[in-house]
């Protein structure tokens, strides 16, 4: 039987022991010629580096080494795993490029320059003003990002190993984040989980993208993490038993049909609870895909027979069922999802797919050195179509002139939720969640975004913001009419940076003049806006300024560049702000004086002082409830944790918390209006129409039940676990009162996750 191979995360006590574990993995696999060759690299790289150190204290060698081995685990060849043994001795040692290509070749020497310029990208220069002072750091920092991305997409474009190496590379820095300073730390966890996993996503690497979104959230949102989980560590060896019965339930029934047929059992990575628990609102015990039982089978056609097997020994759940056999992902993924319930009423997802599948599921791009899957080189159309979004990236970018534009638009793309839609024909395209039919219209070619005037899906005419969904089928309406194009709204309303990038083209090309208009419109709008007041003559030269530091030939060529997105002028602001108050020598609390006051506005409900219109997730370890005394944690990305002030997670006092800066003050809105999660724990006798009774109370007292489960207690009694949704504090302890007097009662406690 074939097994399955995984990344690993090897330790070893000593360099040699580490060579000794990799010369494992690639004996088997690699010529002698090869292997002698992966030998040399070691002992050059460990010669280069000497006695450096990493801050761990380790001999730095280990590293070079460990991401070796990394790579090779994911099956790659042998000038990517010299590559990757060599990738820091350019940079951090006297070795060039020209030894490194004497000794070992010009493929290695390129992927090692390739690593080398995505990894050397320094900050720039700190651009500074006429008295010399530092300003815009926060800018120059994006450039830089925005630089590091450019060189990465193009390295990725000329040679993919580059990035697979470089993936490698990043996982195990990630797993040695501890020895950074801690603020350090945590910008290297954001970088990775908003470029890093999703570029691990997209090639398709599932194992380095779920390790380096776990260990991204352990840095960004420990609090979070540590909920997680406890609630995981709870049900730990139920858990267990669960999965371990399902499976062999699941191996016994299917091997009578596919004698082949491997199953195994995972549960999801703690990133993919986190995104559905703190991004969708939703509680542990409403994600349906904690547990997945996966099968891997020969043929396409076991697949589908072993999905027939499923839904005969388990209920499937309505709408959970997707095939991506039939409709691969963007990243060449596929493989049959279906969403089941035991007889124990516990959901759990089943995955089936052959063994090549798997291979392209778990390695994506980097199996095509190990497996080939059918291909003849690494240019064929398999390889193509997999790649193609790199290139779509880097032309998309070249049209916008703002850095953070090109940042925001690259992060956004590289990981879509994905729809799958359909044209009158039946060809299928894929989009990101959220996109809307003008984005269909540019996923089908330019000019039938430009010529789009309406849009009908399923056979009805739907308005031009409509949101696509998997499965419609959709036909856009064009118009011959000389001279029609997008509006400029459109800008406003589409997803994909393609449609994006496609717009901002058309009013480049064909609206000059109303450009102008519209770029020199938008300048006075934001100046009132601002309260930057200049005279006719003191206008133009400030303007001028403005134009050429955003390196443009004259005023119109920036009032265009303005009026068709190129440049965003609310992003450049704070520094043409900046530039008023110098010329005109007032001060910010001069011109504050005639700005009214401006009231923090409340987030779902919550102020958090200081800060306004931030992203606010409530915290599942306590449901905090209006009226409470609550407290904010603010998380690295994902916006501010609420807690209740006496949680268990939040430390009594907050002078000696590790992070005490990142507790801040919050309260509730005078005037909350939504209505809250809330869980109560009721500890009763067991009773015959007990259920019935506490429901009908609820429905009397018009109280929605979100969840509500059972179980036995070993001294005979039953705990009752409901998910309610109410108003606040008051609210909640006026239904525990009325659930006490009910007969059979015996406790009830408001309880967290």
């Amino acid at each position: 039987m074939r097994t399955l191979i995984n990344v690993g995360d090897d330790t070893f006590s000593t360099p040699d022991e580490g060579f000794k574990v990799l010369l494992e993995l690639i004996e088997k696999s690699f010529s002698e010629n090869e292997v002698n060759q992966i030998k040399k690299s070691y002992e050059f790289a460990k010669k280069a580096h000497g006695d450096q150190l990493r801050l761990s204290g380790e001999p730095y060698i280990v590293h070079p080494l460990s991401v070796a081995i990394i790579t090779a685990r994911l099956g790659m060849d042998c000038p990517s795993i010299i590559a990757a043994m060599l990738h820091d001795t350019v940079e951090d040692t006297g070795i060039t490029l020209d030894v490194i290509k004497s000794e070992f070749g010009n493929t290695v020497a390129d992927l090692v320059e390739g690593l080398t310029k995505i990894t050397s990208v320094k900050t720039k220069s700190e651009e500074r003003n006429e008295d010399g002072n530092i300003f815009d750091q926060t800018r120059v920092k994006q450039h830089q990002q925005a630089e590091n991305i450019r060189k990465m997409l193009l390295a990725m474009n000329k040679d993919i190993r580059v990035i697979i190496v470089k993936l490698a590379d990043r996982l195990h820095n990630m797993r040695t984040l501890m020895y950074k300073p801690e603020q350090r730390g945590r910008e290297i966890a954001l970088e990775t989980i908003e470029i890093y996993a999703p570029i691990a996503h997209r090639l398709g690497i599932r194992p380095i993208k779920e390790e380096l979104e776990d260990l991204s959230i352990s840095y960004l949102d420990p609090v979070a993490y540590k909920e997680i989980g406890d609630a995981l560590e709870k049900q730990s060896s139920t858990r267990k038993e669960f999965l371990d019965e399902i499976k062999q339930r699941i191996e016994n029934r299917v091997r009578e049909f596919v004698p082949n047929a491997q199953v195994s059992g995972r549960i999801k990575s703690v990133h993919g609870i986190y995104r559905k628990m703190y991004m969708q609102d939703k509680g542990i015990d409403e994600i349906y895909d904690i547990y997945a039982v996966r099968i891997i089978v020969d043929t396409v056609g076991d697949c589908y027979n072993c999905l027939g097997v499923i839904h005969d020994m388990f209920k499937p759940i309505p709408g959970r069922f997707k095939d991506y056999i039939s409709n691969p992902k963007a990243n060449m993924y596929q493989s049959l999802h279906t969403t089941v319930l035991g007889k124990e009423g516990i959901p759990f997802e089943v995955q089936i797919r052959t063994w090549e599948m798997h291979h392209t599921a778990e390695y994506g791009i980097a199996a095509h050195w190990k497996y080939k899957l059918g291909m003849n080189d690494g240019k064929d159309g398999f390889d193509e179509r997999r790649l193609s979004w790199i290139r779509q990236l880097l032309e998309n970018q070249n049209d916008s002139e703002d850095v953070e534009d090109i940042v925001a638009t690259i992060k956004s793309d590289l990981v879509p939720e994905e729809v799958f839609v359909f044209t009158p024909k039946g060809d299928v395209f894929n989009l990101p969640s959220g996109a809307t039919v003008i984005d269909f219209a540019y996923a089908i070619h330019s000019a039938v975004g430009n010529k789009m005037v309406g849009a009908k899906v399923d056979g009805r005419i739907v308005p031009i913001d409509h949101v696509v969904k998997t499965g419609e089928i959709i036909e856009i309406i064009t118009s011959s009419q000389p001279g029609k194009g997008p509006s400029r709204d459109w800008l406003k309303i589409v997803k994909t940076s393609q449609a994006r990038s496609k717009i901002r083209q058309w009013y480049k090309k064909e609206k000059r003049e109303e450009n102008i208009e519209e770029g020199r419109a938008e300048v006075e709008r934001e100046f009132k806006r601002n309260f930057i007041r200049l005279t006719s003559e003191e206008f133009t030269p400030f303007v001028t300024k403005i134009a050429e530091r955003q390196r443009c030939n004259s005023l119109e060529e920036f009032y265009a560049a303005i009026g068709y997105g190129g440049i965003v002028l609310s992003k450049l602001m704070p520094r043409i702000k900046d530039d008023y108050l110098r010329m005109t020598g007032l001060t910010e609390t001069a011109v504050a004086k005639t700005v009214p006051k401006k009231k923090t506005k409340s987030n779902e409900g919550v102020v958090v002082e200081g800060i306004d219109n931030c992203l606010i997730k409530f915290s599942r370890c306590c449901n905090p409830l209006p009226g409470d005394d609550i407290i904010g944690f603010i998380t690295r990305g994902h916006g501010v944790s609420i807690h209740t002030r006496n949680c268990s997670n939040v430390p009594a006092d907050l002078s000696k918390a590790s992070e005490p800066d990142r507790w801040i003050k919050a309260y509730w809105d005078k005037n909350v209006k939504e209505d809250f999660k809330a869980t109560l724990v009721i500890t009763c006798l067991k009773r015959i129409g007990l259920i019935a009774d506490i429901t009908a109370l609820f429905a009397n007292m018009r109280i929605s039940i979100n969840d509500l489960s059972t179980r036995a207690t070993k001294d005979g009694r039953t705990v009752i676990v409901v998910t309610v949704s109410v108003n606040g504090v008051e609210h909640l302890n006026s239904l525990v009162g009325k659930v006490e007097g009910v007969e059979g009662v015996l406790a009830v406690e408001r309880g967290g996750v």
